[in-house]
C-alpha cells in the first residue's frame, strides 16, 4: 500500500513559502479547468495540492483570488510577448494577432487556463471578468491605440471575437475539420478578417 503525504495545517517555514504557493496554483489550475469555477471549491484545492484550506485563504484570500492569480501565472508568459503583437506595420497586425491568439490556444500549457476561463466565464461573472481583463485590457488596448480610427475599440473587440470564436470551434467544441486542420491553414483564412476589422473604412 503506498503512504501518501497528510495535509499540513498552519503557515509553512519560510523556505518552503514559495513551493507552496506554486503547488497550490497548479492544483488551481487544474481544479477550474476540469470542473469550471462554479464546482471549483477551496477545500478541493487544498485537498488535490496537500494543504490544508487554511493555507489557501492565507497566500491567495478568496476563490476568486485563487482563479485570477492561477489564471494570470499560467497566461503570463503569453501576455508578456503580446507587445510584439501590436509592434510593427498595420497592415500586418490581423496576421500577427490571429497567430498570436491562436498559437496561445494552440500550445497545451496555455491552453489549460483559457479552457478555465472560457468554461467558467459563460455562467460566472468574475470568470467573464477576469477573461476580459486579461485580453481586453492587455492586449486590444495595444491594439486599438495604434490605430486613429474612431471605432477603435470596437474594432479590436470584433477582431478578438473572430479569433475567440475559431479558437472555441477548433479547441473546446473541436468541430471538424477545423479541429485537425494544421494552424498555419486556419491563421491564412482567418487573418484577412481580422485585418479588415481592425483596419478597412
Amino acid at each position: 500500500m503506498s503512504e501518501t503525504t497528510p495535509r499540513r495545517r498552519g503557515r509553512p517555514p519560510r523556505t518552503e513559502s514559495g513551493d507552496t504557493r506554486d503547488r497550490i496554483l497548479g492544483a488551481a489550475r487544474e481544479e477550474f479547468s476540469a470542473r469550471g469555477y462554479e464546482k471549483t471549491s477551496v477545500r478541493g484545492i487544498a485537498k488535490a495540492a496537500g494543504v490544508d484550506s487554511a493555507l489557501v485563504h492565507h497566500y491567495f484570500g478568496t476563490k476568486e483570488q485563487v482563479f485570477e492569480a492561477a489564471v494570470e501565472v499560467a497566461f503570463a508568459p503569453a501576455l508578456n510577448s503580446s507587445g510584439e503583437v501590436a509592434e510593427g506595420p498595420v497592415d500586418g497586425v490581423g496576421e500577427r494577432l490571429t497567430r498570436f491568439l491562436l498559437g496561445v490556444w494552440d500550445d497545451p500549457t496555455t491552453r489549460a487556463p483559457l479552457l478555465a476561463i472560457l468554461r467558467s466565464a459563460v455562467n460566472n461573472e468574475t470568470a467573464a471578468a477576469v477573461f476580459r481583463r486579461l485580453v481586453a485590457s492587455q492586449l486590444l488596448r495595444r491594439v486599438a491605440a495604434r490605430s486613429d480610427l474612431p471605432d477603435a475599440e470596437l474594432r479590436a473587440e470584433l477582431a478578438a471575437a473572430q479569433i475567440v470564436g475559431t479558437a472555441m470551434m477548433r479547441y473546446v467544441i473541436k468541430l471538424e475539420p477545423l479541429a485537425s486542420a494544421d494552424l498555419e491553414q486556419i491563421v491564412a483564412r482567418v487573418a484577412p478578417v481580422v485585418q479588415a476589422h481592425l483596419t478597412q473604412p
